[in-house]
C-alpha cells in the first residue's frame, strides 16, 4: 500500500509539472501538487517507526538500476515538511505566472523525495540538482520583483559551489569503496587516511551547508527569499531544508567513522563551532530586517544551523562512547526541524496573507489581527511562540532539550570538547534570546498595532492554512511523548541504544543522561502536555481581574506626550526603533550605514533654509559579501573577459580547437 501511494505521489507531481509546461489548467495542477503531497504524507506517518522497504527501480545508472528506500528519519523529516508544502501548493503564488511556479514546486518536491530516498551517488546528485532547479523556478515564477534574476543567480552560484564539493566528496568515497552505492560508503571511508576522512567531512559540510544556510552561504537567503512569495518560502524552509539536513546527517553520522585515532573529535568540534557562529550571525541579521520574507528566511538559516550544531554534538558524544547522549542530540535535531517546518510554514503563509491584504511585505503596524479571522491569529500566535521558544509550543520543547544536551558536556573526555560544549551553550543562549525578540517584533509589529484602514482582511484560505499549521505545532508539542516513541526504531538502528525511552517518563519529558549519572524524573523535566491544560486555567486569573475591574471606578488619564497633542502614527513603534538598540550594541558586527539627503525647495535658490523633503536610508552591511563574494565575482568577470576571445566567430579557429582537443585525447589514451 505504501509503495502504491508513493507511486501516486510521484505521478501526481510529474503530471502537475507537465500541465505547468503546457501552460493551462493551473488550478488542476495545484490540486495535483496537493494530492501528491497527501498521498505521500499518509505513508510518511503510518510507516513510522519502521520505515519503508527498499524499492528497486529500472531507472538509474548501471544495469542494476537504482534503489529507493525511506528510512524512519527520512520519513519523519519528509512528513513534517510536506504539511506546509501541501498547504502552500493549495494556496499558490500571488503572482499571475502560475505555470512557472507550479513547475518549480513539482521539481522541488520530486527532487526532495529523491534526496530522501535514493541510495546511490549519481541518482542522488541528479535529484539534488532537480531540487535546486525547482527552487530557482519557484522564485522566478513568483515574479514579485523587477530584478529577481540576480538573487536567483547568486543563489544558484553558491548552491553549485556546494554541488562541486559534493561531487568531489562522492568521488573520494566511491574510489575507496569501489562502488557508487551509499551502502558501501561507510566501508570506503573507513579505509581512508584520517586526514582524508576529515577532508571529506568538510566537503560534505560545504555541499549540504550551502542549502542549510551555514556561513557564509546564509547570505543568499534574504536576497532570494526577498523576491519570492511566502508559499515559496514555506516549501524551501520546510521539505527542502529538511532534505538537506537529512543528507548531511547521513554523510557525517552514517558514513564517516568514529575518529578514535584522534585525542578529540575534530569533526564534531568544527561542526559545532561553524554551526553556532552561523546561528548567531543569522539571527542577528534576522532581527534587523524590516520585511517579512527577509526576516523569516534568515530565521530558517538560524534554525538549520541549530540542527547542524546538534549534529556536531552527536559526533562529539559518539567519539567518547556516550551513545545515549549522541542519540539524544540526534533525536533533538529531528524534533527541532519538525517543529520548525510547521511553524515556519505558518509564518511564511501569514506573510502572504499580509501581502494579499495590504499589498506589500513590510513589517509595519496594520492591526491585521483585528480585521482577520480568529483562526489566523491563533495559528500565527502558535507559530511565532514556537519560533521564539515560548511554552508550551514545540520550539520550547526542542530548545529545552537542546540546552539539556549541551549541559551534559561535562561527560566528554577532553578539555577541548568540554569547552566547546560550554561555549556552544552560551552562543545558543544568545541565539535564543535574539530569536525571542525577533518574533516579538514580527508578531507585535507585523500583525498587531494600530489599525490601518487601507488594509483589508487576510483571505479566508490563507487564514485557515495558517491556523491548521499553527495548531499542528501545538499538537506536536502536546503529543511529544507519543512522537518520541515514533522515532524509537530510527534511534536504536543508528546508535544501538534505547535513548528515546529515556527521554520521557509518562507525560514528563526528561533528558537522557549519560553514565554514570542515573536517570531520574526529578533531575530536570517539563511537560507540554500538562502545560497545555494548566496555562488556559491560569489565564482565568487575569480574565477574572478584568471582569472585576469593570465593577470598580477606573480613571483614565492621557499619556504624557511631551506637552504636545498625541499622534498615534508618530508614536507607533517601527521595525527600526524596535531593533535599533541591538544594532547600536552590535555595531561591530552590523557596521550600520545611515544616510540623510535634503531635497531643497525650488524657491530656496540653493540655500538650506527651505527643505522640501528629507530622504532617510539605513542598512546593515553584510560580512561575507564585500570580502568574499565580491572579489570572487570580479575574478570571474575578469576571466570571462580574457576568455571572450574564444568566441571569435571564426570557423577555422573552432575547427583548430576541436582538432587540438582530439590530439590531447588521443595522447592521454595512448599513455
Amino acid at each position: 500500500m505504501s509503495t502504491d501511494l508513493l507511486a501516486i505521489a510521484v505521478a501526481a507531481w510529474l503530471t502537475a509539472a507537465i500541465l505547468a509546461l503546457i501552460g493551462r489548467t493551473a488550478a488542476l495542477a495545484r490540486a495535483l501538487l496537493g494530492i501528491g503531497g497527501l498521498a505521500l504524507l499518509a505513508p510518511s506517518m503510518t510507516a513510522l517507526p519502521d520505515g519503508l522497504p527498499p524499492i528497486h527501480m529500472a531507472l538509474g545508472i548501471g544495469p542494476a538500476g537504482a534503489v529507493f528506500q525511506l528510512s524512519p528519519d527520512a520519513l519523519w523529516l519528509l512528513g513534517f515538511g510536506l504539511a506546509g508544502a501541501i498547504l502552500a501548493s493549495w494556496i499558490g503564488t500571488p503572482s499571475s505566472r502560475q505555470s512557472t511556479w507550479i513547475f518549480g514546486a513539482a521539481a522541488s518536491l520530486v527532487g526532495a523525495l529523491g534526496v530522501f530516498g535514493l541510495q546511490d551517488a549519481v541518482s542522488f546528485l541528479i535529484a539534488w540538482e532537480i531540487m535546486s532547479l525547482g527552487g530557482a523556478a519557484l522564485i522566478l515564477g513568483d515574479n514579485l520583483a523587477t530584478e529577481a534574476g540576480r538573487p536567483v543567480l547568486f543563489m544558484l552560484a553558491l548552491l553549485e559551489a556546494g554541488t562541486v564539493a559534493l561531487i568531489l566528496a562522492f568521488l573520494l568515497l566511491a574510489g575507496h569503496a569501489n562502488s557508487l552505492s551509499f551502502g558501501d560508503f561507510a566501508a570506503g571511508a573507513s579505509a581512508m587516511p584520517r586526514a582524508e576522512q576529515l577532508f571529506v567531512g568538510l566537503l560534505l559540510l560545504i555541499g549540504f551547508g550551502a542549502k542549510l544556510g551555514l556561513l557564509p552561504f546564509y547570505e543568499w537567503f534574504p536576497a532570494a527569499y526577498g523576491v519570492a512569495s511566502g508559499a515559496t518560502g514555506a516549501l524551501l524552509s520546510g521539505v527542502v531544508l529538511n532534505a538537506a539536513f537529512f543528507a548531511l546527517s547521513r554523510g557525517l553520522v552514517g558514513w564517516l567513522p568514529v575518529d578514535h585515532g584522534l585525542p578529540v573529535s575534530v569533526a564534531g568540534i568544527f561542526v559545532v563551532a561553524v554551526a553556532v557562529l552561523s546561528a548567531i550571525l543569522a539571527v542577528l541579521y534576522a532581527f534587523q530586517q524590516e520585511a517579512w520574507r527577509e526576516l523569516l528566511s534568515l530565521s530558517s538559516a538560524e534554525n538549520g544551523s541549530i540542527a547542524v550544531c546538534l549534529l556536531g554534538a552527536t559526533l562529539m558524544f559518539r567519539r567518547d562512547g556516550l551513545m545515549d547522549l549522541a542519540a539524544l542530540a540526534w533525536t533533538v535535531a529531528l524534533l527541532h526541524l519538525a517543529g520548525h517546518a510547521l511553524a515556519k510554514g505558518a509564518m511564511f503563509l501569514a506573510a502572504d496573507g499580509v501581502y494579499r491584504a495590504a499589498g506589500d511585505y513590510r513589517l509595519v503596524q496594520r492591526g491585521l489581527l483585528a480585521r482577520s479571522s480568529w483562526i489566523f491569529g491563533l495559528g500565527a500566535l502558535c507559530a511565532a511562540m514556537s519560533l521564539a521558544a515560548m511554552p508550551p509550543q514545540a520550539g520550547f520543547v526542542t530548545e529545552w532539550y537542546l540546552f539539556q544536551t549541551f549541559f551534559q558536556g561535562f561527560h566528554l573526555g577532553s578539555l577541548a570538547s568540554r569547552l566547546t560544549a560550554a561555549l556552544a551553550g552560551a552562543g545558543l543562549a544568545l541565539t535564543a534570546a535574539i530569536a525571542l525578540a525577533t518574533f516579538v517584533k514580527a508578531f507585535g509589529i507585523g500583525l498587531l498595532g494600530r489599525r490601518d484602514r487601507s488594509a483589508a482582511a487576510v483571505p479566508v484560505a490563507i487564514a485557515a492554512a495558517v491556523g491548521v499549521l499553527g495548531l499542528l505545532v501545538l499538537t506536536l508539542a502536546v503529543g511529544m511523548p507519543i512522537w518520541l516513541d515514533a522515532l524509537g526504531h530510527a534511534v536504536s538502528a543508528e546508535f544501538a541504544t534505547a535513548t528515546v525511552q529515556k527521554m520521557h517518563v509518562g507525560a514528563l519529558l526528561v533528558p537522557a543522561t549519560g553514565a554514570p549519572i542515573r536517570l531520574t524524573g526529578t533531575f530536570a523535566f517539563i511537560s507540554p502536555s500538562l502545560l497545555a491544560v494548566v496555562m488556559p486555567l491560569l489565564a482565568l486569573l487575569p480574565l477574572a481581574m478584568l471582569l472585576l475591574s469593570r465593577r470598580l471606578a477606573v480613571r483614565h488619564a492621557p499619556v504624557w506626550y511631551g506637552g504636545r497633542v498625541q499622534d498615534p502614527a508618530q508614536a507607533a513603534t517601527t521595525a527600526l526603533t524596535f531593533s535599533n538598540a541591538l544594532r547600536t550594541f552590535y555595531s561591530f558586527v552590523y557596521r550600520p550605514t545611515v544616510e540623510t539627503e535634503h531635497e531643497l525647495a525650488h524657491e530656496s535658490s540653493g540655500q538650506p533654509y527651505f527643505v522640501k523633503r528629507l530622504v532617510f536610508t539605513h542598512d546593515v552591511a553584510p560580512i561575507f559579501g564585500p570580502y568574499l563574494f565580491a572579489p570572487l565575482e570580479k575574478l570571474v568577470i575578469a576571466m570571462a573577459t580574457r576568455l571572450r576571445v574564444i568566441q571569435s566567430g571564426h570557423l577555422n579557429f573552432y575547427l583548430a580547437l576541436i582538432g587540438a582537443l582530439l590530439v590531447i585525447t588521443l595522447v592521454i589514451a595512448l599513455l
